[in-house]
C-alpha cells in the first residue's frame, strides 16, 4: 500500500467514526491504519483501549525495557529509598554495556536524576545498568524485581533478562499490549517522569580522572518534537526487535498512549504512533469527576465517635468514543446509614454510581475518613461526665 493510500484510507477511518459512532475497540486487519504488524492505543487515565493490531503477541522489547526500569527507579524514589540528588557510581560493568549510551566512565559518579535524564532521552544502556546496581546491588536482583513488577500489573506476556533490552536472549519478550500497561503505570502514578521524557536536548558534565568534559543528550523520540503534544515516553530498535516506540501524548486534558511493536523502520513507528494518536484525539471525549465534596457522614454505634465523615476513594474517569453527551451523566451515592465500631479508615462505607442514558458506566467507592475505636467502659464514663458538667455549666449560667 502506497503512502497517499495509506494517509487516505486513516482518512476514510476517521470519517466513518463521526458518521457512525466509535466502537468500544476497533480491531485491525492488515494493512489498516498502521503499517507495523503490533500496535494498541490506550487511554492513560481509564487504562481502556481504542485501537489495536495484534497486541498481545509476544516480540522483542529493545531498549523499551526501560520503561520498567524507570518505573522501578521511582517506585524507590516514592518510597524514600532513593533521592534525585544521591551520587550513582559507575561500575566497570555498566560502562561496558554497548549499544545506545552516554559514556560513563567507571568509577563516574552522577545524581540519580542525571541518570534519569541518561535513561529516558538518551536511552543510556551504561546509565541503566548503574541504576540497577545501585538500587538491587546487580543487575540480575534488578531484574527480578522487574519481573515481579510486571506480573503485579498483569503483564501476562513479559519476561525480562536485563534492564535496558541489549540482550538477545528468546527469553526477554514483552507485547504492544504490556508496555502500554507499563507506560500507564509509569506515567499516571509518577508524571515527573514526563518532564524528562519531553526534553528534546539537554547537556551532562562527565566529570572524571581525565577531567571534566559537557555531553549533549538528544531525544531518540522525534516525535517531541514533530507531533503537538508528544511529552515522551521511550524508543527501542536492535536488529531482531525493528523499530518500537511508546509515544505518550497530552491535548484537552487527554493523555494518550501509543505503541508500536516490530515497525519494519524508524520512520515507520512515528508514523503509525502518530497516526493511533490522531485518531484517539478525533474521536475520544474524557469526563472526569474529582469528587473533592464528602458525600457525607455516618453514624457509628458502639464507637467512642457519634459519625465520622467519608469520601471519595479516587476520581471517577469515563472515556467516550461514541460522541456521548456526557453532560447527562449522573452521580448516584449508595451510603451505609450506620456502622459498627471498631471503624478503619479506607474501609468501604459504599459507593458511588454513575449512569449514562441510564447505563450504568462505572462506580467509585465511599470510604471512611479516620478510625473509630470501640468504646469502653470508661469512654462512656467520660461521655456522661461531659454532659452532666455542660448540663451543670448551662443551668448556673441560666441563673445569672
Amino acid at each position: 500500500m502506497g503512502r497517499k493510500a495509506a494517509v487516505l484510507l486513516s482518512w476514510v477511518l476517521i470519517f466513518s467514526v463521526w458518521l457512525t459512532g466509535f466502537p468500544e475497540r476497533i480491531l485491525a486487519e492488515e494493512g489498516e491504519l498502521i503499517t507495523a504488524p503490533h500496535g494498541v492505543l490506550m487511554e492513560a487515565s481509564t487504562g481502556k483501549i481504542i485501537y489495536e493490531k495484534d497486541m498481545d503477541t509476544r516480540v522483542k522489547p529493545a531498549s523499551i525495557t526501560k520503561i520498567m526500569t524507570l518505573l522501578l527507579i521511582f517506585d524507590e524514589l516514592e518510597k524514600g529509598n532513593l533521592h534525585m540528588e544521591d551520587q550513582v557510581v559507575t561500575s566497570a560493568y555498566a560502562k561496558s554495556m554497548g549499544g545506545s549510551q552516554v559514556f560513563l566512565e567507571e568509577g563516574e559518579k552522577q545524581s540519580v536524576e542525571t541518570m534519569i535524564k541518561c535513561i529516558v532521552i538518551a536511552s543510556g544502556n551504561d546509565a541503566s545498568v548503574a541504576m540497577a546496581e545501585h538500587i538491587a546491588g546487580s543487575e540480575s536482583e534488578f531484574v527480578k524485581r522487574m519481573n515481579e513488577r510486571a506480573a503485579g500489573l498483569g503483564m501476562e506476556n513479559t519476561h525480562f533478562e536485563d534492564c535496558c533490552g541489549l540482550t538477545e536472549s528468546d527469553n526477554h519478550y514483552t507485547s504492544a499490549h504490556d508496555v502500554a500497561k507499563m507506560s500507564r503505570e509509569l506515567v499516571t502514578k509518577y508524571p515527573k517522569i514526563l518532564e524528562y521524557s519531553s526534553v528534546w536536548m539537554e547537556n551532562i558534565t562527565h566529570v572524571t580522572d581525565k577531567g571534566s568534559s559537557e555531553f549533549g543528550l538528544t531525544n531518540t523520540n522525534k516525535l517531541v518534537r514533530s507531533y503537538d503534544g508528544c511529552v515522551g515516553l521511550k524508543t527501542g530498535s536492535t536488529s531482531v526487535a525493528k523499530y518500537c516506540v511508546s509515544a505518550v501524548a497530552r491535548r484537552n486534558g487527554i493523555t494518550l498512549i501509543s505503541v508500536v511493536m516490530t515497525a519494519p523502520d524508524y520512520k515507520v513507528r512515528f508514523k503509525d504512533a502518530a497516526a493511533m494518536l490522531n485518531l484517539g484525539f478525533g474521536s475520544c471525549k474524557l469526563y472526569t469527576d474529582e469528587n473533592t465534596k464528602s458525600p457525607g457522614t455516618v453514624q457509628i454505634k458502639g464507637g467512642v465517635l457519634e459519625e465520622i465523615s467519608c469520601s471519595y476513594k479516587e476520581k471517577f474517569c469515563y472515556l467516550d468514543t461514541k460522541g456521548a453527551n456526557t453532560d447527562s451523566i449522573q452521580k448516584k451515592i449508595h451510603m451505609k446509614k450506620t456502622a459498627e465500631a471498631p471503624v478503619k479508615k479506607g474501609e468501604k462505607a459504599g459507593r458511588a454510581d454513575y449512569y449514562l442514558d441510564g447505563k450504568k458506566i462505572g462506580s467509585v467507592d465511599l470510604v471512611f475518613d479516620r478510625n473509630v475505636k470501640k468504646a469502653k467502659y470508661r469512654d462512656y464514663l467520660e461521655k456522661i461526665c461531659k454532659i452532666f458538667l455542660q448540663g451543670r455549666e448551662k443551668n448556673i449560667s441560666e441563673k445569672k
